[in-house]
């Protein structure tokens, strides 16, 4: 069964590196898709007004792949209350 974070991650990061969504994996690291530090932050911000949470910058710097992002990403939902309606 597929994984909606991880989905959306890989989704977010193929939109803002211009890159064919079939060669971004859970596995693959930024280092094997040649994601430098500044592409890196503009794939932070682009994760922050997708699941509209605030990545600590220390939390960012230990960022190192797809499924780095979505365990990350899980975690900060998990601590974010429900918004009120």
């Amino acid at each position: 069964m597929p994984d909606p974070i991880i989905e959306r991650v890989i989704q977010v990061i193929v939109k803002t590196q211009h890159m064919e969504a079939d060669t971004v994996k859970p596995e693959s690291t930024f280092e094997e898709l040649k994601i430098d530090s500044l592409d890196g932050l503009q794939i932070l911000f682009a994760l922050e007004e997708e699941f509209n949470v605030n990545i600590p910058d220390d939390a960012a710097k230990q960022l190192r792949s797809v499924a780095d992002i979505a365990t990350g990403i899980r975690a900060l939902l998990a601590e974010t209350p429900a918004a009120s309606a």
